[in-house]
Protein backbone atom coordinates (compact mmCIF):
# COMPACT_ATOMS: atom_id res chain seq x y z
CA UNK A 1 0.00 0.00 0.00
CA UNK A 2 1.49 3.35 -0.97
CA UNK A 3 1.40 6.50 1.36
CA UNK A 4 -1.69 7.70 -0.81
CA UNK A 5 -3.59 5.33 -0.35
CA UNK A 6 -3.05 5.60 3.43
CA UNK A 7 -4.02 9.25 2.87
CA UNK A 8 -7.47 8.06 1.99
CA UNK A 9 -7.20 5.59 4.47
CA UNK A 10 -6.42 7.82 7.56
CA UNK A 11 -9.56 10.41 6.70
CA UNK A 12 -11.83 8.21 6.44
CA UNK A 13 -10.61 7.26 10.28
CA UNK A 14 -9.83 10.50 11.66
CA UNK A 15 -13.17 11.42 12.71
CA UNK A 16 -12.87 15.31 14.76
CA UNK A 17 -15.14 18.46 14.43
CA UNK A 18 -15.07 22.25 13.77
CA UNK A 19 -14.98 22.94 17.22
CA UNK A 20 -12.17 24.18 19.13
CA UNK A 21 -12.07 24.08 22.90
CA UNK A 22 -8.89 25.46 25.37
CA UNK A 23 -5.74 23.24 26.21
CA UNK A 24 -7.22 21.49 28.69
CA UNK A 25 -9.76 19.75 26.59
CA UNK A 26 -7.50 18.62 24.05
CA UNK A 27 -5.94 14.84 24.38
CA UNK A 28 -2.64 16.08 26.26
CA UNK A 29 -0.76 13.15 26.42
CA UNK A 30 2.09 12.73 29.18
CA UNK A 31 6.28 12.09 27.58
CA UNK A 32 6.38 8.65 28.09
CA UNK A 33 3.49 8.33 26.14
CA UNK A 34 4.10 9.28 23.04
CA UNK A 35 8.03 10.59 22.92
CA UNK A 36 11.24 9.51 23.37
CA UNK A 37 14.31 11.09 23.93
CA UNK A 38 16.55 12.33 20.82
CA UNK A 39 19.94 14.54 21.48
CA UNK A 40 21.31 16.25 24.33
CA UNK A 41 21.64 13.75 27.81
CA UNK A 42 20.64 15.63 30.51
CA UNK A 43 19.72 18.63 29.08
CA UNK A 44 16.31 16.53 28.33
CA UNK A 45 14.62 17.33 31.84
CA UNK A 46 11.31 15.51 32.12
CA UNK A 47 9.62 17.07 35.18
CA UNK A 48 5.78 17.71 36.66
CA UNK A 49 4.62 14.43 36.81
CA UNK A 50 5.69 13.35 32.82
CA UNK A 51 3.68 16.35 31.77
CA UNK A 52 6.76 19.25 30.63
CA UNK A 53 9.92 18.60 29.35
CA UNK A 54 12.33 21.30 29.92
CA UNK A 55 14.72 21.65 27.12
CA UNK A 56 18.25 22.97 27.50
CA UNK A 57 20.90 24.71 25.45
CA UNK A 58 24.53 24.96 26.85
CA UNK A 59 28.27 25.31 26.25
CA UNK A 60 28.19 21.25 25.75
CA UNK A 61 25.22 20.63 23.91
CA UNK A 62 21.44 21.27 22.50
CA UNK A 63 18.87 18.61 23.22
CA UNK A 64 15.60 17.69 21.50
CA UNK A 65 12.81 14.76 22.01
CA UNK A 66 11.12 12.84 19.25
CA UNK A 67 7.72 11.19 18.90
CA UNK A 68 7.83 7.52 19.02
CA UNK A 69 5.32 7.26 15.82
CA UNK A 70 5.30 8.13 12.34
CA UNK A 71 2.25 10.41 11.92
CA UNK A 72 0.32 10.81 8.43
CA UNK A 73 -1.80 13.74 9.03
CA UNK A 74 -3.41 15.08 12.24
CA UNK A 75 -3.28 17.80 14.97
CA UNK A 76 0.12 18.22 17.09
CA UNK A 77 0.11 20.87 19.48
CA UNK A 78 2.60 21.83 22.76
CA UNK A 79 2.69 24.88 25.37
CA UNK A 80 5.65 26.44 25.22
CA UNK A 81 8.02 28.61 26.76
CA UNK A 82 10.87 30.25 25.31
CA UNK A 83 14.20 31.42 27.29
CA UNK A 84 14.57 35.00 28.62
CA UNK A 85 16.87 37.61 28.56
CA UNK A 86 19.61 37.30 25.82
CA UNK A 87 18.97 34.73 23.19
CA UNK A 88 20.28 36.11 19.62
CA UNK A 89 21.38 32.77 17.93
CA UNK A 90 19.30 30.20 20.13
CA UNK A 91 16.71 28.57 17.86
CA UNK A 92 13.57 26.46 19.44
CA UNK A 93 12.14 23.94 16.71
CA UNK A 94 9.00 22.71 16.73
CA UNK A 95 8.39 20.63 13.59
CA UNK A 96 7.80 17.38 11.79
CA UNK A 97 10.16 15.87 9.32
CA UNK A 98 10.67 13.01 7.70
CA UNK A 99 14.60 13.73 6.51
CA UNK A 100 16.06 10.49 8.24
CA UNK A 101 13.75 8.35 5.88
CA UNK A 102 13.78 10.16 2.75
CA UNK A 103 17.40 12.14 2.34
CA UNK A 104 16.64 12.99 -1.14
CA UNK A 105 12.88 13.92 -1.15
CA UNK A 106 12.03 14.72 2.43
CA UNK A 107 8.88 17.01 3.63
CA UNK A 108 9.09 19.12 6.47
CA UNK A 109 6.52 21.03 8.34
CA UNK A 110 8.58 23.80 10.99
CA UNK A 111 7.73 25.99 13.81
CA UNK A 112 11.07 28.14 14.64
CA UNK A 113 12.00 30.40 17.02
CA UNK A 114 14.68 32.39 16.88
CA UNK A 115 16.29 34.54 19.42
CA UNK A 116 17.78 37.43 19.59
CA UNK A 117 19.83 40.50 21.35
CA UNK A 118 18.51 41.95 24.92
CA UNK A 119 15.67 44.14 24.29
CA UNK A 120 14.59 42.96 21.04
CA UNK A 121 11.55 40.58 20.68
CA UNK A 122 11.70 36.56 19.70
CA UNK A 123 10.50 36.26 15.85
CA UNK A 124 8.60 33.23 14.90
CA UNK A 125 8.85 31.34 11.22
CA UNK A 126 6.68 28.87 9.77
CA UNK A 127 7.80 27.11 6.27
CA UNK A 128 6.96 24.11 4.80
CA UNK A 129 8.85 21.71 2.38
CA UNK A 130 7.14 18.77 0.24
CA UNK A 131 9.11 15.74 -1.56
CA UNK A 132 12.65 17.69 -1.29
CA UNK A 133 11.47 20.88 -2.82
CA UNK A 134 13.97 22.65 -0.76
CA UNK A 135 15.27 25.44 -3.59
CA UNK A 136 11.77 26.50 -2.78
CA UNK A 137 11.72 28.19 0.60
CA UNK A 138 8.02 28.44 1.80
CA UNK A 139 9.22 30.76 4.97
CA UNK A 140 7.08 33.10 6.47
CA UNK A 141 8.20 35.72 9.74
CA UNK A 142 5.75 37.19 12.12
CA UNK A 143 6.15 39.12 15.30
CA UNK A 144 3.90 38.08 18.36
CA UNK A 145 1.55 39.83 20.58
CA UNK A 146 3.15 38.84 23.44
CA UNK A 147 6.70 37.94 24.84
CA UNK A 148 6.63 34.21 24.97
CA UNK A 149 9.58 34.08 27.66
CA UNK A 150 7.35 35.30 30.16
CA UNK A 151 4.41 32.41 30.55
CA UNK A 152 3.58 29.09 28.40
CA UNK A 153 1.54 29.58 25.12
CA UNK A 154 0.03 27.08 22.55
CA UNK A 155 1.63 26.32 19.07
CA UNK A 156 -0.28 23.50 16.62
CA UNK A 157 -0.02 22.18 13.46
CA UNK A 158 -2.81 20.96 11.67
CA UNK A 159 -2.31 18.70 8.69
CA UNK A 160 -4.32 17.18 6.18
CA UNK A 161 -4.44 15.99 2.68
CA UNK A 162 -5.69 19.27 1.43
CA UNK A 163 -4.11 21.78 4.04
CA UNK A 164 -1.73 22.75 6.78
CA UNK A 165 -2.68 25.79 9.59
CA UNK A 166 -0.61 26.66 11.91
CA UNK A 167 -1.83 28.31 15.37
CA UNK A 168 -0.79 30.33 18.31
CA UNK A 169 -3.13 30.37 21.30
CA UNK A 170 -5.92 28.95 19.13
CA UNK A 171 -5.17 31.80 16.72
CA UNK A 172 -4.64 30.56 13.00
CA UNK A 173 -1.75 32.35 11.64
CA UNK A 174 -1.01 30.66 8.13
CA UNK A 175 -3.34 28.54 6.04
CA UNK A 176 -1.33 26.66 3.33
CA UNK A 177 -3.95 24.83 0.81
CA UNK A 178 -2.94 22.79 -1.75
CA UNK A 179 -3.11 23.76 -5.61
CA UNK A 180 -2.54 21.03 -8.85
CA UNK A 181 0.20 23.51 -9.39
CA UNK A 182 2.08 22.65 -6.55
CA UNK A 183 2.66 18.78 -7.97
CA UNK A 184 4.49 16.61 -5.68
CA UNK A 185 5.31 19.84 -3.22
CA UNK A 186 2.57 19.06 -0.66
CA UNK A 187 3.58 16.92 2.32
CA UNK A 188 2.45 13.76 1.65
CA UNK A 189 4.64 11.35 3.10
CA UNK A 190 4.57 10.28 7.16
CA UNK A 191 6.44 12.60 9.35
CA UNK A 192 7.92 12.21 13.07
CA UNK A 193 7.47 15.35 15.33
CA UNK A 194 10.29 17.07 17.01
CA UNK A 195 11.11 19.70 19.40
CA UNK A 196 14.94 20.82 19.71
CA UNK A 197 16.85 23.59 20.97
CA UNK A 198 19.89 24.18 19.08
CA UNK A 199 22.96 27.14 18.43
CA UNK A 200 21.78 28.83 15.32
CA UNK A 201 24.75 31.53 15.62
CA UNK A 202 25.70 31.58 12.13
CA UNK A 203 22.19 32.56 10.66
CA UNK A 204 19.57 32.71 13.14
CA UNK A 205 19.68 36.54 14.25
CA UNK A 206 20.77 38.94 11.54
CA UNK A 207 22.40 36.59 9.17
CA UNK A 208 24.82 35.43 11.97
CA UNK A 209 25.76 39.15 12.95
CA UNK A 210 24.49 38.64 16.78
CA UNK A 211 26.21 34.92 18.00
CA UNK A 212 25.11 32.70 21.54
CA UNK A 213 26.73 34.03 24.29
CA UNK A 214 27.40 31.00 26.94
CA UNK A 215 27.20 33.66 30.24
CA UNK A 216 23.59 33.36 30.07
CA UNK A 217 23.40 29.92 29.47
CA UNK A 218 21.77 27.23 29.83
CA UNK A 219 18.83 28.65 27.67
CA UNK A 220 15.86 26.71 28.50
CA UNK A 221 12.41 25.98 26.60
CA UNK A 222 9.57 24.64 28.64
CA UNK A 223 7.30 22.18 27.11
CA UNK A 224 3.80 21.50 28.55
CA UNK A 225 0.35 20.07 27.00
CA UNK A 226 1.47 17.62 24.70
CA UNK A 227 -1.05 16.91 22.36
CA UNK A 228 -0.35 14.05 19.33
CA UNK A 229 -3.14 13.54 17.45
CA UNK A 230 -3.49 11.91 14.45
CA UNK A 231 -2.64 8.66 11.97
CA UNK A 232 0.19 6.60 13.25
CA UNK A 233 1.69 4.92 10.45
CA UNK A 234 3.59 1.25 10.58
CA UNK A 235 7.05 2.09 8.60
CA UNK A 236 7.24 -1.30 7.67
CA UNK A 237 3.55 -2.53 6.76
CA UNK A 238 2.61 1.02 5.78
CA UNK A 239 -0.17 0.50 8.52
CA UNK A 240 -1.92 4.01 9.50
CA UNK A 241 -3.57 3.66 12.81
CA UNK A 242 -5.72 6.51 13.59
CA UNK A 243 -6.38 8.12 17.18
CA UNK A 244 -9.73 9.15 18.46
CA UNK A 245 -8.97 9.09 22.25
CA UNK A 246 -11.12 11.50 24.56
CA UNK A 247 -10.89 15.14 23.81
CA UNK A 248 -11.25 14.57 20.21
CA UNK A 249 -13.66 16.81 20.02
CA UNK A 250 -11.40 19.83 20.23
CA UNK A 251 -9.48 19.14 17.85
CA UNK A 252 -10.00 21.81 14.86
CA UNK A 253 -10.13 20.60 11.27
CA UNK A 254 -10.13 24.09 9.67
CA UNK A 255 -10.66 27.96 10.09
CA UNK A 256 -13.79 29.06 11.64
CA UNK A 257 -14.74 32.40 10.37
CA UNK A 258 -14.29 34.21 13.90
CA UNK A 259 -11.00 32.24 13.74
CA UNK A 260 -10.37 33.93 10.22
CA UNK A 261 -11.16 37.12 11.23
CA UNK A 262 -8.32 36.80 13.81
CA UNK A 263 -5.74 35.69 11.50
CA UNK A 264 -6.17 38.22 9.03
CA UNK A 265 -5.62 41.18 11.93
CA UNK A 266 -2.56 38.63 12.79
CA UNK A 267 -1.51 38.86 9.57
CA UNK A 268 -2.02 42.78 9.14
CA UNK A 269 -0.17 43.13 12.44
CA UNK A 270 2.01 41.03 12.83
CA UNK A 271 3.64 39.33 9.57
CA UNK A 272 7.22 40.68 8.42
CA UNK A 273 7.99 38.22 6.12
CA UNK A 274 6.34 35.98 3.23
CA UNK A 275 8.28 34.44 0.27
CA UNK A 276 5.33 34.69 -1.98
CA UNK A 277 5.45 39.05 -1.59
CA UNK A 278 9.78 38.32 -2.00
CA UNK A 279 10.57 40.32 -5.62
CA UNK A 280 14.39 39.43 -5.16
CA UNK A 281 13.88 35.54 -4.79
CA UNK A 282 11.09 35.37 -6.97
CA UNK A 283 10.14 37.54 -10.20
CA UNK A 284 7.09 35.64 -10.38
CA UNK A 285 5.28 33.98 -7.33
CA UNK A 286 5.27 30.28 -6.74
CA UNK A 287 2.30 29.26 -8.62
CA UNK A 288 0.43 28.16 -4.83
CA UNK A 289 0.73 31.48 -3.44
CA UNK A 290 -2.70 33.91 -3.62
CA UNK A 291 -1.51 37.60 -4.06
CA UNK A 292 -3.60 39.89 -1.12
CA UNK A 293 -2.95 43.28 -2.76
CA UNK A 294 -3.57 44.78 1.05
CA UNK A 295 -0.63 42.42 2.15
CA UNK A 296 1.59 43.35 -0.40
CA UNK A 297 1.38 47.27 -0.21
CA UNK A 298 2.29 46.60 3.82
CA UNK A 299 5.31 44.51 2.89
CA UNK A 300 6.32 46.88 0.50
CA UNK A 301 6.15 49.80 2.99
CA UNK A 302 8.35 47.71 5.58
CA UNK A 303 11.09 46.22 3.31
CA UNK A 304 10.93 48.18 -0.15
CA UNK A 305 14.12 46.39 -1.14
CA UNK A 306 12.49 43.02 -0.76
CA UNK A 307 9.04 43.24 -1.53
CA UNK A 308 9.26 46.28 -3.87
CA UNK A 309 11.91 44.95 -6.62
CA UNK A 310 15.01 46.92 -5.35
CA UNK A 311 18.26 45.62 -6.26
CA UNK A 312 19.97 44.99 -3.02
CA UNK A 313 19.07 41.83 -0.73
CA UNK A 314 20.84 41.79 2.53
CA UNK A 315 18.59 38.48 4.09
CA UNK A 316 20.09 35.10 3.56
CA UNK A 317 17.68 31.84 3.07
CA UNK A 318 19.20 29.21 5.03
CA UNK A 319 17.70 25.70 4.71
CA UNK A 320 18.69 23.19 7.43
CA UNK A 321 18.63 19.66 8.86
CA UNK A 322 17.63 20.82 12.15
CA UNK A 323 18.75 17.25 13.61
CA UNK A 324 21.78 17.28 12.22
CA UNK A 325 22.54 20.53 13.03
CA UNK A 326 21.41 20.72 17.16
CA UNK A 327 23.71 17.74 17.65
CA UNK A 328 26.61 19.25 15.47
CA UNK A 329 26.96 21.08 19.07
CA UNK A 330 27.76 18.89 21.00
CA UNK A 331 30.97 17.71 22.32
Amino acid sequence: MGWSHLGFLCCCYLVVVVAYGSTKKLPIISFDEGYTHLFGDDNLAVVRDGKSVHLSLDERTGSGFVSQDLYLHGFFSASIKLPADYTAGVVVAFYMSNGDMFEKNHDEIDFEFLGNIRGKDWRIQTNIYGNGSTNIGREERYNLWFDPSDDFHQYSILWTDSQIIFYVDNVPIREFKRTESMGGDFPAKPMTLYATIWDGSNWATNGGKYRVNYKYAPYIAGFSDLVLHGCAVDPIEHIAKCDNAEGSEAIPTGVTPVQRIKMEGFRKKHMTYSYCYDRVRYKVSPPECVIIPQEAERLKAFDPVTFGNGRRHHGKRHHHSRISQAKSTSI
